[in-house]
């Protein structure tokens, strides 16, 4: 596959938005084509996989930074052919978080606390060294913000409903990338390991000083990451 007949669709991950890709798509566009995707309207992951799908017109290169259980996208989009995905430089998530701490954190949207919420995943998010980093902590805020807390509640439902993969990873054929944070507080390198061991012939990168938004963190790295990709 050239750089040209690429497409790369980008779906933020929990409370991002389109801003989390900014410095890739800039750097990317007129190489690659791009969009990305909607991941708002859904509760479901199921629906959110649906919406994603009936607009991929050709073979995709999915990019998603997903939270919880390893998942397969296409197992909940029903009636779709299997894997499309021609490639999955995918920043795929194999980290099981509480349920009870997602609800908790639904709770706190729910109840007026959506700032309590967003106070709580800062740390989680990025480095501890970017802790005081006002403008990226003024961007990761934005976009949490723009998000909201309704939304943030449908990403939440989406995130705990969706089935565990693990057992079917040997079932991806498609050449697939995992890029973590060596110190991502929410999907830890031992689970980006645990995918790459599962997929025969998938490949991980690990961004050094980085926990979870590698993208807005390390953005050079992430472009040079997805570069390589695409020259494979």
């Amino acid at each position: 596959m050239t750089a040209c007949s690429t497409h790369f669709v980008l779906l933020p991950g929990l409370v991002c938005t389109e801003e989390l890709f900014a410095e890739q798509i800039a750097s990317l566009r007129g190489d690659v084509t791009i969009s990305v995707a909607d991941h708002t309207r859904h509760d479901t992951m199921s629906g959110i996989a649906q919406t994603v799908l009936a607009k991929a017109t050709q073979p995709i290169c999915a990019v998603w930074p997903l939270h919880g259980r390893f998942h397969r996208f296409r197992d909940d989009a029903p009636g779709t052919r299997p894997y499309r995905t021609p490639r999955s430089p995918g920043f795929i998530r194999a980290f099981r978080h509480p349920t009870e701490w997602r609800l908790q954190l639904i709770a706190m949207a729910q109840t007026g606390g959506f700032k309590s919420v967003r106070d709580n995943l800062w740390p989680l998010f990025v480095h501890p060294a970017r802790h005081d980093d006002v403008m990226l902590k003024r961007a990761v805020f934005n976009m949490k913000d723009d998000t909201g807390p309704k939304t943030f509640i449908r990403q939440e439902k989406a995130i705990m409903s969706r089935s565990d993969s693990r057992l079917s990873l040997g079932a991806i054929h498609c050449p697939t990338l995992m890029l973590v944070g060596n110190e991502d507080a929410l999907t830890p390198v031992s689970a980006a390991r645990m995918i790459a061991e599962g997929i025969v012939g998938s490949k991980i990168d690990i961004v050094q000083d980085c926990r979870h938004l590698s993208t807005t963190e390390w953005q050079d790295a992430v472009i040079e990451a997805l570069r390589a990709w695409i020259a494979r």
